[in-house]
Protein backbone atom coordinates (compact mmCIF):
# COMPACT_ATOMS: atom_id res chain seq x y z
CA UNK A 1 0.00 0.00 0.00
CA UNK A 2 1.20 3.56 -0.45
CA UNK A 3 1.49 6.25 2.82
CA UNK A 4 0.04 5.22 6.18
CA UNK A 5 -2.52 7.26 7.57
CA UNK A 6 0.17 8.79 9.62
CA UNK A 7 2.13 10.65 7.24
CA UNK A 8 -1.01 12.90 7.23
CA UNK A 9 0.42 14.34 10.73
CA UNK A 10 4.22 13.19 10.19
CA UNK A 11 4.50 13.14 6.49
CA UNK A 12 3.63 17.15 5.30
CA UNK A 13 6.71 19.51 4.81
CA UNK A 14 4.74 22.83 6.11
CA UNK A 15 3.72 24.56 9.80
CA UNK A 16 1.24 21.55 10.37
CA UNK A 17 3.98 18.49 9.92
CA UNK A 18 6.68 20.95 12.34
CA UNK A 19 4.37 20.96 14.65
CA UNK A 20 3.24 17.52 14.69
CA UNK A 21 6.84 16.21 14.48
CA UNK A 22 8.67 19.07 17.01
CA UNK A 23 6.12 18.21 20.00
CA UNK A 24 7.14 14.63 19.36
CA UNK A 25 10.63 14.93 19.91
CA UNK A 26 10.40 16.23 23.01
CA UNK A 27 10.82 13.22 23.81
CA UNK A 28 13.83 12.31 22.37
CA UNK A 29 12.84 10.28 19.46
CA UNK A 30 15.13 10.83 16.50
CA UNK A 31 14.40 12.45 13.09
CA UNK A 32 14.23 8.44 11.23
CA UNK A 33 11.24 7.95 13.31
CA UNK A 34 9.03 10.48 11.14
CA UNK A 35 10.31 8.49 7.71
CA UNK A 36 6.77 7.30 6.88
CA UNK A 37 7.35 3.96 9.42
CA UNK A 38 3.54 3.06 10.65
CA UNK A 39 2.45 4.28 13.78
CA UNK A 40 1.46 1.57 16.14
CA UNK A 41 -0.81 3.21 19.40
CA UNK A 42 -0.54 0.63 21.94
CA UNK A 43 -3.91 1.58 23.90
CA UNK A 44 -3.41 0.32 27.52
CA UNK A 45 -6.01 -0.39 30.15
CA UNK A 46 -3.08 -0.34 33.03
CA UNK A 47 -4.97 1.56 36.30
CA UNK A 48 -3.39 0.49 40.36
CA UNK A 49 -7.00 0.78 40.71
CA UNK A 50 -7.93 -1.83 37.66
CA UNK A 51 -6.39 -4.86 40.13
CA UNK A 52 -6.43 -7.22 37.01
CA UNK A 53 -4.30 -5.25 34.59
CA UNK A 54 -1.46 -3.98 36.96
CA UNK A 55 0.98 -5.67 35.67
CA UNK A 56 0.30 -4.38 31.97
CA UNK A 57 3.01 -1.71 32.14
CA UNK A 58 5.37 -4.80 31.52
CA UNK A 59 3.14 -6.40 28.74
CA UNK A 60 3.28 -2.75 26.84
CA UNK A 61 7.16 -3.14 26.92
CA UNK A 62 7.16 -6.85 25.24
CA UNK A 63 4.80 -5.23 22.77
CA UNK A 64 6.89 -2.14 22.10
CA UNK A 65 10.24 -4.35 21.47
CA UNK A 66 8.15 -6.02 19.11
CA UNK A 67 7.06 -3.35 17.22
CA UNK A 68 10.49 -1.86 16.99
CA UNK A 69 12.04 -4.94 15.63
CA UNK A 70 9.70 -5.16 13.10
CA UNK A 71 10.32 -1.49 12.29
CA UNK A 72 7.35 0.41 13.52
CA UNK A 73 6.94 3.24 15.71
CA UNK A 74 5.40 2.53 19.07
CA UNK A 75 3.27 5.08 20.54
CA UNK A 76 1.27 3.67 24.26
CA UNK A 77 -2.01 6.00 25.41
CA UNK A 78 -4.00 5.49 27.98
CA UNK A 79 -7.77 5.09 28.25
CA UNK A 80 -10.04 5.11 30.61
CA UNK A 81 -9.30 1.49 32.84
CA UNK A 82 -12.65 -0.25 34.26
CA UNK A 83 -11.86 -1.92 37.31
CA UNK A 84 -14.56 -4.86 38.09
CA UNK A 85 -13.62 -5.08 41.91
CA UNK A 86 -13.06 -1.49 42.90
CA UNK A 87 -15.15 0.50 40.80
CA UNK A 88 -19.10 1.51 41.75
CA UNK A 89 -21.79 1.15 41.66
CA UNK A 90 -20.62 -0.77 38.63
CA UNK A 91 -17.73 -1.11 35.73
CA UNK A 92 -20.30 -1.69 33.64
CA UNK A 93 -22.24 1.72 33.84
CA UNK A 94 -18.96 3.16 32.54
CA UNK A 95 -18.23 0.48 29.66
CA UNK A 96 -19.63 2.78 26.83
CA UNK A 97 -17.81 5.62 28.19
CA UNK A 98 -14.42 3.68 28.19
CA UNK A 99 -15.08 2.97 24.43
CA UNK A 100 -15.88 5.99 23.60
CA UNK A 101 -12.16 7.20 24.92
CA UNK A 102 -10.87 4.24 23.02
CA UNK A 103 -13.07 5.17 19.92
CA UNK A 104 -11.85 9.03 19.51
CA UNK A 105 -7.77 8.49 21.09
CA UNK A 106 -7.54 5.90 17.41
CA UNK A 107 -9.10 7.94 15.31
CA UNK A 108 -7.90 11.90 16.43
CA UNK A 109 -3.92 10.62 16.55
CA UNK A 110 -1.51 9.49 13.70
CA UNK A 111 -2.00 5.79 14.50
CA UNK A 112 -1.90 3.24 11.46
CA UNK A 113 -2.86 0.01 13.75
CA UNK A 114 -3.78 -0.25 17.28
CA UNK A 115 -2.96 -3.09 19.97
CA UNK A 116 -5.54 -3.24 22.58
CA UNK A 117 -3.66 -4.01 26.45
CA UNK A 118 -6.55 -5.48 28.09
CA UNK A 119 -7.72 -7.74 31.19
CA UNK A 120 -10.63 -6.99 33.72
CA UNK A 121 -13.87 -7.87 32.69
CA UNK A 122 -14.94 -4.52 30.52
CA UNK A 123 -11.57 -3.58 29.63
CA UNK A 124 -11.88 -6.00 26.46
CA UNK A 125 -15.12 -4.76 25.01
CA UNK A 126 -15.15 -1.52 25.78
CA UNK A 127 -11.49 -1.11 23.78
CA UNK A 128 -12.87 -3.60 20.93
CA UNK A 129 -16.04 -1.76 20.81
CA UNK A 130 -13.91 1.60 20.07
CA UNK A 131 -11.50 0.46 17.85
CA UNK A 132 -14.23 -1.74 15.74
CA UNK A 133 -15.86 2.19 15.32
CA UNK A 134 -12.84 3.33 14.03
CA UNK A 135 -11.70 0.09 11.68
CA UNK A 136 -7.94 0.32 11.70
CA UNK A 137 -5.68 -2.81 11.26
CA UNK A 138 -5.95 -4.05 15.68
CA UNK A 139 -4.64 -6.78 17.46
CA UNK A 140 -6.06 -7.28 21.04
CA UNK A 141 -2.93 -9.06 24.05
CA UNK A 142 -5.03 -10.00 27.13
CA UNK A 143 -3.36 -9.77 30.52
CA UNK A 144 -3.94 -13.31 31.30
CA UNK A 145 -5.30 -14.80 34.54
CA UNK A 146 -3.74 -15.33 37.96
CA UNK A 147 -2.48 -18.23 39.56
CA UNK A 148 -4.69 -20.77 40.72
CA UNK A 149 -5.42 -20.06 44.35
CA UNK A 150 -4.47 -22.44 46.96
CA UNK A 151 -5.36 -23.11 50.50
CA UNK A 152 -5.33 -25.48 52.91
CA UNK A 153 -4.60 -28.24 50.38
CA UNK A 154 -7.28 -27.28 47.55
CA UNK A 155 -7.89 -24.61 44.81
CA UNK A 156 -9.61 -21.60 45.34
CA UNK A 157 -11.38 -19.92 42.41
CA UNK A 158 -11.54 -16.08 42.30
CA UNK A 159 -15.25 -14.93 42.81
CA UNK A 160 -16.69 -18.61 42.77
CA UNK A 161 -14.78 -18.85 45.99
CA UNK A 162 -15.84 -15.82 47.74
CA UNK A 163 -19.34 -17.10 46.71
CA UNK A 164 -19.33 -20.20 49.07
CA UNK A 165 -16.78 -18.89 51.62
CA UNK A 166 -19.52 -16.39 52.19
CA UNK A 167 -21.85 -18.54 52.39
CA UNK A 168 -20.02 -20.86 54.90
CA UNK A 169 -18.95 -17.79 57.37
CA UNK A 170 -22.75 -16.86 57.30
CA UNK A 171 -23.42 -19.99 58.67
CA UNK A 172 -20.93 -20.19 60.83
CA UNK A 173 -18.76 -23.02 59.17
CA UNK A 174 -15.67 -21.30 59.05
CA UNK A 175 -14.21 -18.72 61.67
CA UNK A 176 -13.45 -15.11 60.11
CA UNK A 177 -9.99 -15.59 60.85
CA UNK A 178 -10.34 -18.58 58.10
CA UNK A 179 -12.10 -16.37 56.12
CA UNK A 180 -9.43 -13.57 55.47
CA UNK A 181 -6.59 -16.05 54.93
CA UNK A 182 -8.65 -17.11 52.04
CA UNK A 183 -8.63 -13.63 50.69
CA UNK A 184 -5.07 -13.99 50.76
CA UNK A 185 -4.58 -17.35 49.61
CA UNK A 186 -6.83 -16.69 46.35
CA UNK A 187 -5.25 -13.38 44.47
CA UNK A 188 -1.48 -14.68 44.75
CA UNK A 189 0.21 -13.59 41.41
CA UNK A 190 -1.12 -11.00 38.85
CA UNK A 191 -3.90 -11.65 36.61
CA UNK A 192 -7.96 -11.26 36.05
CA UNK A 193 -9.95 -13.92 37.09
CA UNK A 194 -8.64 -17.62 37.09
CA UNK A 195 -12.58 -19.19 36.95
CA UNK A 196 -14.52 -18.77 33.77
CA UNK A 197 -15.68 -15.60 34.53
CA UNK A 198 -16.10 -12.69 32.48
CA UNK A 199 -12.53 -11.70 32.44
CA UNK A 200 -11.53 -15.11 31.32
CA UNK A 201 -14.70 -15.22 28.97
CA UNK A 202 -13.65 -12.19 26.96
CA UNK A 203 -10.00 -13.67 27.04
CA UNK A 204 -11.82 -17.13 25.08
CA UNK A 205 -14.07 -14.51 22.93
CA UNK A 206 -11.19 -12.77 21.80
CA UNK A 207 -9.16 -16.11 20.07
CA UNK A 208 -12.36 -16.89 19.58
CA UNK A 209 -13.35 -14.17 17.23
CA UNK A 210 -9.23 -14.39 15.16
CA UNK A 211 -8.44 -10.68 17.06
CA UNK A 212 -5.90 -12.56 18.86
CA UNK A 213 -2.74 -14.60 18.38
CA UNK A 214 -3.46 -18.39 18.74
CA UNK A 215 -3.46 -19.91 21.95
CA UNK A 216 -2.99 -17.06 24.09
CA UNK A 217 -6.33 -16.73 26.59
CA UNK A 218 -5.03 -18.58 28.80
CA UNK A 219 -1.45 -18.10 29.26
CA UNK A 220 -0.96 -16.82 32.84
CA UNK A 221 0.30 -13.41 33.32
CA UNK A 222 3.34 -14.22 34.97
CA UNK A 223 4.52 -16.72 32.53
CA UNK A 224 6.96 -15.90 30.38
CA UNK A 225 4.99 -17.00 27.44
CA UNK A 226 2.62 -14.27 28.28
CA UNK A 227 5.43 -11.65 27.01
CA UNK A 228 6.34 -13.44 24.48
CA UNK A 229 2.98 -12.96 23.04
CA UNK A 230 3.00 -9.92 23.54
CA UNK A 231 6.01 -9.14 21.73
CA UNK A 232 4.93 -11.36 18.85
CA UNK A 233 1.57 -9.35 19.12
CA UNK A 234 3.87 -6.48 18.13
CA UNK A 235 5.77 -7.92 15.19
CA UNK A 236 2.47 -8.72 14.01
CA UNK A 237 0.62 -5.67 14.16
CA UNK A 238 3.02 -3.96 11.75
CA UNK A 239 2.65 -6.48 9.52
CA UNK A 240 -1.02 -6.07 9.56
CA UNK A 241 -0.86 -2.61 8.88
CA UNK A 242 1.30 -3.22 5.82
CA UNK A 243 -1.57 -5.71 4.61
CA UNK A 244 -4.60 -3.10 5.31
CA UNK A 245 -5.93 -5.81 7.58
CA UNK A 246 -8.52 -4.33 8.97
CA UNK A 247 -10.99 -5.38 12.30
CA UNK A 248 -13.92 -5.67 9.54
CA UNK A 249 -11.93 -8.31 7.86
CA UNK A 250 -11.71 -10.60 11.03
CA UNK A 251 -14.85 -9.47 12.84
CA UNK A 252 -17.28 -11.56 10.26
CA UNK A 253 -21.07 -12.91 10.99
CA UNK A 254 -19.27 -16.24 10.55
CA UNK A 255 -16.57 -15.34 13.56
CA UNK A 256 -19.77 -14.70 15.90
CA UNK A 257 -20.86 -17.69 15.10
CA UNK A 258 -17.97 -18.86 15.94
CA UNK A 259 -17.31 -17.15 19.51
CA UNK A 260 -21.09 -18.06 20.48
CA UNK A 261 -20.19 -21.56 19.98
CA UNK A 262 -16.51 -21.87 21.72
CA UNK A 263 -18.42 -20.06 24.60
CA UNK A 264 -20.73 -22.41 25.03
CA UNK A 265 -18.13 -25.02 25.02
CA UNK A 266 -15.95 -23.21 27.15
CA UNK A 267 -19.41 -22.78 30.09
CA UNK A 268 -18.45 -18.90 29.44
CA UNK A 269 -20.21 -15.88 31.21
CA UNK A 270 -24.17 -15.07 30.34
CA UNK A 271 -22.22 -11.65 29.88
CA UNK A 272 -21.29 -12.38 27.11
CA UNK A 273 -24.11 -12.12 25.39
CA UNK A 274 -24.25 -8.29 26.24
CA UNK A 275 -20.60 -7.79 25.26
CA UNK A 276 -20.62 -9.41 21.73
CA UNK A 277 -24.27 -7.65 20.88
CA UNK A 278 -22.51 -4.44 21.38
CA UNK A 279 -19.39 -5.15 19.46
CA UNK A 280 -21.28 -6.27 16.66
CA UNK A 281 -23.91 -3.39 16.48
CA UNK A 282 -20.35 -1.43 16.11
CA UNK A 283 -18.99 -3.51 13.40
CA UNK A 284 -22.51 -3.96 12.08
CA UNK A 285 -22.88 -7.26 11.66
CA UNK A 286 -26.72 -8.26 12.72
CA UNK A 287 -26.52 -10.38 15.66
CA UNK A 288 -29.98 -10.29 18.27
CA UNK A 289 -30.61 -12.29 21.21
CA UNK A 290 -32.09 -15.53 19.27
CA UNK A 291 -28.65 -16.11 17.65
CA UNK A 292 -27.15 -16.94 20.91
CA UNK A 293 -29.89 -19.68 21.82
CA UNK A 294 -30.19 -20.91 18.21
CA UNK A 295 -26.31 -20.92 17.73
CA UNK A 296 -25.46 -21.90 21.24
CA UNK A 297 -27.53 -23.64 23.22
CA UNK A 298 -27.24 -26.78 21.85
CA UNK A 299 -24.09 -26.87 21.78
CA UNK A 300 -21.95 -29.56 24.53
CA UNK A 301 -19.83 -28.24 27.71
CA UNK A 302 -16.19 -29.61 27.01
CA UNK A 303 -13.92 -27.20 29.24
CA UNK A 304 -14.26 -28.54 33.14
CA UNK A 305 -13.69 -25.23 35.39
CA UNK A 306 -15.31 -23.12 37.84
CA UNK A 307 -17.95 -22.15 37.98
CA UNK A 308 -19.39 -25.28 35.98
CA UNK A 309 -16.43 -27.84 37.14
CA UNK A 310 -14.04 -27.78 39.25
CA UNK A 311 -10.95 -26.92 37.20
CA UNK A 312 -8.56 -23.14 36.85
CA UNK A 313 -7.38 -21.55 34.05
CA UNK A 314 -3.99 -22.02 34.52
CA UNK A 315 -5.44 -25.79 34.02
CA UNK A 316 -6.94 -25.15 30.98
CA UNK A 317 -3.55 -23.74 29.44
CA UNK A 318 -1.55 -26.75 30.82
CA UNK A 319 -4.23 -29.01 28.93
CA UNK A 320 -3.98 -27.27 25.01
CA UNK A 321 -6.11 -24.04 25.35
CA UNK A 322 -8.59 -22.67 23.26
CA UNK A 323 -6.78 -24.36 20.43
CA UNK A 324 -7.85 -27.99 21.69
CA UNK A 325 -12.06 -26.55 21.95
CA UNK A 326 -11.16 -25.46 18.57
CA UNK A 327 -9.82 -28.85 17.49
CA UNK A 328 -12.63 -30.95 19.52
CA UNK A 329 -15.23 -28.47 17.71
CA UNK A 330 -13.93 -27.93 14.19
CA UNK A 331 -16.58 -30.08 12.65
CA UNK A 332 -19.40 -27.27 14.05
CA UNK A 333 -17.16 -24.13 13.11
CA UNK A 334 -16.25 -22.43 10.06
CA UNK A 335 -12.42 -23.16 10.27
CA UNK A 336 -11.54 -20.48 7.39
CA UNK A 337 -12.73 -17.55 9.08
CA UNK A 338 -9.68 -15.21 9.43
CA UNK A 339 -7.54 -14.63 12.12
CA UNK A 340 -5.42 -11.16 12.81
CA UNK A 341 -2.43 -13.76 12.26
CA UNK A 342 -3.72 -13.97 8.25
CA UNK A 343 -4.03 -17.42 8.93
CA UNK A 344 -7.60 -19.07 8.89
CA UNK A 345 -8.38 -21.09 12.08
CA UNK A 346 -7.77 -23.97 10.29
CA UNK A 347 -4.20 -23.10 9.38
CA UNK A 348 -3.56 -21.08 12.97
CA UNK A 349 -4.02 -24.27 15.13
CA UNK A 350 -2.09 -26.91 12.78
CA UNK A 351 0.27 -28.66 15.20
CA UNK A 352 -1.35 -27.60 18.53
CA UNK A 353 -5.05 -28.76 19.70
CA UNK A 354 -3.70 -31.45 20.99
CA UNK A 355 -5.45 -32.50 24.49
CA UNK A 356 -3.32 -32.76 27.34
CA UNK A 357 -5.22 -33.33 30.09
CA UNK A 358 -9.27 -35.07 29.59
CA UNK A 359 -10.18 -34.29 32.63
CA UNK A 360 -9.90 -30.92 32.45
CA UNK A 361 -10.98 -30.81 28.57
CA UNK A 362 -13.71 -33.39 27.34
CA UNK A 363 -14.11 -34.30 24.11
CA UNK A 364 -16.97 -33.43 21.66
CA UNK A 365 -18.58 -36.75 21.66
CA UNK A 366 -17.94 -37.64 25.63
CA UNK A 367 -18.88 -34.09 26.61
CA UNK A 368 -18.99 -33.02 30.73
CA UNK A 369 -22.63 -31.57 29.80
CA UNK A 370 -24.44 -32.88 26.20
CA UNK A 371 -26.18 -29.35 26.03
CA UNK A 372 -24.97 -26.00 27.96
CA UNK A 373 -25.14 -23.23 25.97
CA UNK A 374 -26.84 -20.24 27.54
CA UNK A 375 -30.73 -20.32 26.77
CA UNK A 376 -32.62 -17.29 26.24
CA UNK A 377 -36.14 -16.99 27.46
CA UNK A 378 -39.13 -15.39 27.24
CA UNK A 379 -42.74 -15.48 27.74
CA UNK A 380 -44.60 -12.14 29.61
CA UNK A 381 -42.14 -11.45 32.18
CA UNK A 382 -39.21 -11.12 29.68
CA UNK A 383 -40.91 -9.59 26.71
CA UNK A 384 -37.73 -9.20 24.49
CA UNK A 385 -35.61 -12.01 26.40
CA UNK A 386 -34.00 -13.55 29.68
CA UNK A 387 -30.81 -15.68 29.89
CA UNK A 388 -29.67 -18.27 32.07
CA UNK A 389 -26.37 -20.28 32.54
CA UNK A 390 -27.60 -24.05 32.57
CA UNK A 391 -23.83 -24.98 32.98
CA UNK A 392 -23.72 -23.12 36.34
CA UNK A 393 -27.53 -24.09 37.28
CA UNK A 394 -29.23 -26.90 39.10
CA UNK A 395 -30.78 -29.31 37.44
CA UNK A 396 -33.46 -29.94 39.64
CA UNK A 397 -34.85 -26.38 39.39
CA UNK A 398 -34.55 -25.98 35.19
CA UNK A 399 -38.34 -26.87 35.57
CA UNK A 400 -39.75 -25.01 38.66
CA UNK A 401 -43.21 -23.40 39.91
CA UNK A 402 -42.65 -20.84 42.91
CA UNK A 403 -44.12 -17.83 44.81
CA UNK A 404 -42.69 -14.74 44.40
CA UNK A 405 -40.55 -12.78 46.76
CA UNK A 406 -40.17 -9.64 45.65
CA UNK A 407 -37.28 -7.05 46.53
CA UNK A 408 -38.69 -3.82 44.92
CA UNK A 409 -34.32 -2.76 45.10
CA UNK A 410 -31.12 -3.55 46.01
CA UNK A 411 -31.70 -1.25 49.38
CA UNK A 412 -34.86 -3.41 50.22
CA UNK A 413 -32.81 -6.64 49.16
CA UNK A 414 -29.92 -6.15 51.67
CA UNK A 415 -32.50 -4.79 54.37
CA UNK A 416 -34.85 -7.77 54.67
CA UNK A 417 -33.27 -10.77 53.15
CA UNK A 418 -31.59 -12.17 56.22
CA UNK A 419 -35.07 -11.07 58.57
CA UNK A 420 -35.89 -13.73 59.87
CA UNK A 421 -39.68 -12.68 59.84
CA UNK A 422 -39.33 -13.21 55.79
CA UNK A 423 -41.69 -14.84 54.59
CA UNK A 424 -39.36 -17.28 51.92
CA UNK A 425 -39.12 -21.15 51.83
CA UNK A 426 -36.58 -22.72 49.09
CA UNK A 427 -39.62 -23.34 46.60
CA UNK A 428 -40.65 -19.70 46.34
CA UNK A 429 -38.63 -17.54 43.40
CA UNK A 430 -36.51 -14.41 44.58
CA UNK A 431 -37.23 -11.11 42.58
CA UNK A 432 -35.44 -8.09 42.74
CA UNK A 433 -36.17 -5.00 40.28
CA UNK A 434 -34.23 -2.10 39.38
CA UNK A 435 -30.98 -3.32 38.96
CA UNK A 436 -30.98 -3.29 34.84
CA UNK A 437 -28.94 -0.20 32.51
CA UNK A 438 -31.67 2.20 33.62
CA UNK A 439 -32.55 1.49 36.99
CA UNK A 440 -29.20 0.75 38.75
CA UNK A 441 -28.27 2.61 36.66
CA UNK A 442 -25.53 0.31 34.97
CA UNK A 443 -26.64 -3.15 35.39
CA UNK A 444 -24.79 -4.38 38.04
CA UNK A 445 -23.43 -8.23 38.62
CA UNK A 446 -26.54 -8.86 42.02
CA UNK A 447 -28.74 -11.43 40.11
CA UNK A 448 -26.71 -14.10 41.77
CA UNK A 449 -28.87 -13.16 45.47
CA UNK A 450 -27.19 -14.52 48.28
CA UNK A 451 -30.09 -16.64 49.74
CA UNK A 452 -31.54 -15.71 53.05
CA UNK A 453 -29.80 -17.02 56.04
CA UNK A 454 -32.33 -18.80 57.64
CA UNK A 455 -32.47 -20.73 54.28
CA UNK A 456 -28.32 -21.65 54.09
CA UNK A 457 -28.73 -22.75 57.52
CA UNK A 458 -31.25 -25.25 56.73
CA UNK A 459 -28.90 -26.47 53.85
CA UNK A 460 -30.14 -24.90 51.05
CA UNK A 461 -27.52 -24.09 48.80
CA UNK A 462 -29.98 -22.98 45.32
CA UNK A 463 -33.48 -21.28 44.45
CA UNK A 464 -34.57 -19.55 41.67
CA UNK A 465 -33.34 -15.92 41.40
CA UNK A 466 -35.01 -13.43 38.70
CA UNK A 467 -33.76 -10.12 38.07
CA UNK A 468 -32.86 -7.52 35.28
CA UNK A 469 -29.57 -7.64 36.48
CA UNK A 470 -25.95 -9.64 35.69
CA UNK A 471 -23.97 -11.58 37.67
CA UNK A 472 -20.69 -12.16 37.52
CA UNK A 473 -19.36 -14.70 34.84
CA UNK A 474 -17.89 -17.03 38.42
CA UNK A 475 -21.48 -17.02 40.05
CA UNK A 476 -23.24 -20.04 40.30
CA UNK A 477 -27.42 -20.55 40.71
CA UNK A 478 -30.20 -20.70 39.03
CA UNK A 479 -30.23 -17.09 37.56
CA UNK A 480 -32.69 -15.65 35.40
CA UNK A 481 -30.91 -12.62 34.19
CA UNK A 482 -30.96 -9.37 31.48
CA UNK A 483 -34.88 -9.45 32.10
CA UNK A 484 -35.72 -7.58 29.10
CA UNK A 485 -37.74 -4.51 29.03
CA UNK A 486 -36.36 -3.65 32.32
CA UNK A 487 -38.31 -2.88 35.56
CA UNK A 488 -37.26 0.58 35.67
CA UNK A 489 -39.04 1.53 32.20
CA UNK A 490 -41.86 -0.68 32.89
CA UNK A 491 -41.57 -3.88 31.57
CA UNK A 492 -43.74 -6.39 33.63
CA UNK A 493 -41.05 -7.56 35.76
CA UNK A 494 -42.13 -4.20 37.79
CA UNK A 495 -45.36 -5.28 38.09
CA UNK A 496 -44.52 -8.60 39.84
CA UNK A 497 -46.09 -8.36 43.79
CA UNK A 498 -45.38 -10.92 46.29
CA UNK A 499 -47.38 -14.00 46.07
CA UNK A 500 -47.20 -14.20 42.30
CA UNK A 501 -46.44 -17.49 40.91
CA UNK A 502 -44.13 -17.63 38.25
CA UNK A 503 -42.94 -20.85 35.96
CA UNK A 504 -39.71 -21.20 34.58
CA UNK A 505 -38.83 -24.00 31.99
CA UNK A 506 -36.21 -24.00 30.52
CA UNK A 507 -36.13 -26.67 28.07
CA UNK A 508 -39.13 -24.85 26.72
CA UNK A 509 -37.68 -21.80 27.26
CA UNK A 510 -40.16 -20.00 28.56
CA UNK A 511 -40.72 -17.50 31.96
CA UNK A 512 -44.25 -16.74 32.91
CA UNK A 513 -45.36 -14.62 35.40
CA UNK A 514 -49.61 -16.07 36.41
CA UNK A 515 -50.67 -13.38 36.26
CA UNK A 516 -53.87 -12.04 33.67
CA UNK A 517 -53.21 -9.48 31.17
CA UNK A 518 -56.28 -7.79 32.86
CA UNK A 519 -54.54 -7.26 35.86
CA UNK A 520 -51.16 -6.59 34.80
CA UNK A 521 -53.05 -3.64 32.90
CA UNK A 522 -54.36 -2.57 35.80
CA UNK A 523 -51.05 -3.10 38.14
CA UNK A 524 -49.69 -0.90 35.13
CA UNK A 525 -52.24 1.83 35.28
CA UNK A 526 -51.12 2.24 39.04
CA UNK A 527 -47.23 1.95 38.52
CA UNK A 528 -44.95 5.15 38.45
CA UNK A 529 -41.86 5.28 36.41
CA UNK A 530 -38.94 6.20 39.12
CA UNK A 531 -36.45 9.10 38.66
CA UNK A 532 -33.65 9.36 36.87
CA UNK A 533 -30.56 8.64 38.75
CA UNK A 534 -28.40 11.30 38.15
CA UNK A 535 -29.49 14.64 36.06
CA UNK A 536 -25.74 15.73 35.25
CA UNK A 537 -22.85 14.47 33.52
CA UNK A 538 -22.25 10.74 31.99
CA UNK A 539 -24.89 9.11 34.05
CA UNK A 540 -27.64 11.64 33.06
CA UNK A 541 -26.68 10.90 29.41
CA UNK A 542 -26.45 7.10 29.76
CA UNK A 543 -29.69 6.84 31.53
CA UNK A 544 -31.38 8.44 28.46
CA UNK A 545 -29.09 6.94 25.73
CA UNK A 546 -28.39 3.55 27.20
CA UNK A 547 -29.79 0.74 25.00
CA UNK A 548 -31.37 -2.80 26.99
CA UNK A 549 -30.02 -6.23 27.64
CA UNK A 550 -31.19 -7.92 24.76
CA UNK A 551 -28.89 -5.11 22.20
CA UNK A 552 -26.27 -4.88 23.67
CA UNK A 553 -26.80 -2.53 26.68
CA UNK A 554 -25.02 0.40 24.12
CA UNK A 555 -25.84 3.64 24.22
CA UNK A 556 -28.25 4.31 20.87
CA UNK A 557 -26.31 7.20 19.49
CA UNK A 558 -22.84 4.89 19.06
CA UNK A 559 -24.16 1.82 17.41
CA UNK A 560 -22.91 1.57 13.90
CA UNK A 561 -18.95 2.91 13.34
CA UNK A 562 -17.55 6.80 11.74
CA UNK A 563 -14.65 5.40 10.72
CA UNK A 564 -10.80 6.43 10.80
CA UNK A 565 -11.12 9.79 8.66
CA UNK A 566 -10.54 12.89 10.45
CA UNK A 567 -10.57 15.91 7.71
CA UNK A 568 -9.44 19.11 9.73
CA UNK A 569 -6.05 19.92 11.37
CA UNK A 570 -5.78 21.33 15.12
CA UNK A 571 -3.83 24.37 14.31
Amino acid sequence: MGEFRSSDWFGTKDKMGFIYRSWMKNQGMPEDMFDGRPVIGICNTWSELTPCNAHLRDIAESVRRGVLEAGGFPVEFPIMSLGETLLKPTAMLFRNLASMDAEESIRGNPIDGVVLLTGCDKTTPSTLMGAASVDLPTIVVQGGPMLNGKYHGHDLGSGTSVWKLTDDLKTGKISYTEYAEAESCMSRSPGHCMTMGTASTMAVMVESLGMSLTGGAAIPAVDARRKRLAQLSGRRIVEMVKEDLRISKILTRDAFENAIKINAAVGGSSNFIIHLTAIAGRIGVPLNIEDFDDIGSKMPLLLNLMPSGKFLMEDFFYAGGVPTIINQMRSELNMDTLTVSGKSHKESIEGSGVNYNQEVIYNFDEPLIPEAGIVVLKGNLALNGAVIKPSAATPSLMQHRGRAVVFEDIEDYHTRVDDADLDIDETCVMVLKSVGPVGYPGMPEVGNMVLPKKLLDKGVIDMVRISDGRMSGTAYGTVILHVSPESAIGGNLGLVENGDMIELDVANKRIHLEVSDEELATRRSNWKKPALASQRGYVNLYVKHVQQADKGADLDFLVGNSGSKVTRDSH
